[in-house]
């Protein structure tokens, strides 16, 4: 009998809805958060483009920190409680910092510590969400299908991570408080959708150590696991290094001179090659020799990257090239200059490859995961993720201060190629890698010599 669709599983739809409607939420709010922390440094603080890029570094560094504090409690809670709950208690969190960033911006009370702190909420609420809704999904549908699950939960995430800022930057320049009052409602309608959700419990556990003792398992099974230590490593330092999304309101104000509109299509545009890889993947999974393409994703990640920092300097040479006026869909009209094309085509490219090392890395740290320590290693990996890019967007923030917005998104680039090669020789477990299946089913089959 063919295994089920995953949307053909109502769990699985109203899970669906709820990432896409909470991931739009989040990156609407996100991308003019951080707009308005560089502009505000620049216009209200009078600070040059390197004084406000280092105010990027700082929002990072304050959605780290607590993100980074609260994640081993996250992942426990996600061991020992009701997923579902979990998950709905931190999207209310969120919302109501939408709600305060609105009437702040509504106000005109925004200032950089009341930036600041609300993004240090955000940061709480983040460090909730990762582990509780990444357990949800394996318990809702069967095993056979969950790659396949997988790659659909990307689709809704990369679908929103487009349409969230493109609609943010396109309505911040008729209301600037907008964005945020359009996240809190979509965060609202996302925690009724996980109500069609039946109650996600863990499984009962026969012996109930000292929570810093649960703690302390989750992470030394993950770093005894090579191939789980590999791939979430990979994606911690490679990302950490390599992404250029914490300088995007650099290029936007003051290299590429596009404003929030062209921030907004700047921040969808890797959301939007990664969308077009997960549409792929949910028709076409990847099964052979996964290890090998998410190294190649990574390396091509760098790359891409690199090209994005000299994307001014790329566009004026294209032959003929001229700005192209664009209408989208009624909203109003933009103009894409030959740099700010090239800008947003290594940006979908950056998109794509990730998608492919997120998709491989996700099916391997889901599936060679029991359940009962699911919470606890998504927790880690959620600490990963967030520190490549909260904690990227410091060292971004931080390397633009010193070399420049354009040196340091070239430097990380590189530094992204130089961690692949690194990685494939230090863990071969990841180039070895040939399927999704456990590695210890895979030694089992082996035949002995």
């Amino acid at each position: 009998m063919a295994a089920p669709h995953p949307l053909s599983i109502p769990a699985f739809r109203a899970f669906f809805l709820a990432r896409f409607l909470a991931t739009g939420a989040v990156l609407a709010m996100v991308v003019i958060l951080g707009w308005q922390v560089y502009d505000v440094a620049r216009s209200d603080y009078g600070m040059s483009p390197k004084e406000a890029a280092f105010q990027l570094a700082v929002l990072g560094a304050v959605q780290f920190l607590p993100l980074f504090l609260l994640t081993p409690v996250a992942g426990l809670a996600a061991d020992r409680f009701e997923r579902r709950t979990i998950a709905r208690m931190a999207n209310s969190i969120d919302l109501s910092v939408a709600l305060m960033l609105g009437l702040a911006t509504y106000f005109d009370w925004t200032n950089l510590p009341i930036l600041f702190g609300l993004s240090a909420m955000h940061g709480a609420a983040r460090s909730f969400v990762g582990p509780s809704m990444s357990a949800i999904a394996p318990n809702i549908v069967p095993a056979e299908v969950l790659p396949k699950a997988i790659a659909f939960n990307s689709i809704a995430w990369q679908s929103a991570s487009v349409i969230g800022p493109a609609v943010a930057g396109f309505i911040y320049a008729d209301s600037p408080s907008s964005p945020y009052f359009f996240a809190a409602a979509l965060l609202a309608i996302a925690n009724l959708a996980l109500t069609f959700l039946p109650p996600v419990y863990p499984p009962e556990m026969l012996e109930k150590p000292h929570p810093i003792q649960q703690m302390k398992e989750g992470l030394f099974y993950t770093i005894k696991d090579k191939l789980l230590l590999g791939a979430i490593t990979l994606d911690l330092f490679a990302v950490l290094l390599g992404g250029a999304n914490a300088l995007l309101p650099v290029y936007a104000r003051d290299i590429l001179h596009v404003g929030t509109q062209g921030l907004g299509q700047m921040r969808a545009a890797p959301a939007f090659g990664a969308a077009l890889v997960a549409i792929y993947l949910g028709v076409n999974p990847v099964k052979h020799n996964v290890g090998i393409k998410m190294l190649w994703g990574v390396a091509i990640f760098g790359a891409a990257t690199i090209g994005f920092g000299y994307s001014h300097l790329i566009g004026p040479l294209l032959s003929n090239a001229k700005t192209v006026a664009v209408s989208a869909f009624g909203i109003g009209s933009f103009d894409l200059s030959p740099s700010l094309i090239v800008a947003l085509l290594m940006l979908a490219l950056i998109g794509a490859a990730d998608m492919m090392s997120v998709f491989v890395r996700s099916s391997l740290v889901q599936l060679n995961t029991p359940d009962d320590k699911r919470g606890r290693v998504s927790a880690i990996s959620g600490v990963a993720i967030s520190a490549s890019n909260e904690l990227g967007e410091f060292q971004s923030g931080l390397a633009a201060a010193i070399l420049g917005p354009v040196g340091a998104v070239v430097f990380g680039g590189a530094g992204a190629i130089i961690i692949t090669g690194v990685w494939a020789w230090v863990f071969p477990e990841l180039r070895n890698a040939r399927t999704f299946e456990p590695q210890y089913r895979q030694k089992q089959k082996e035949p002995e010599t």
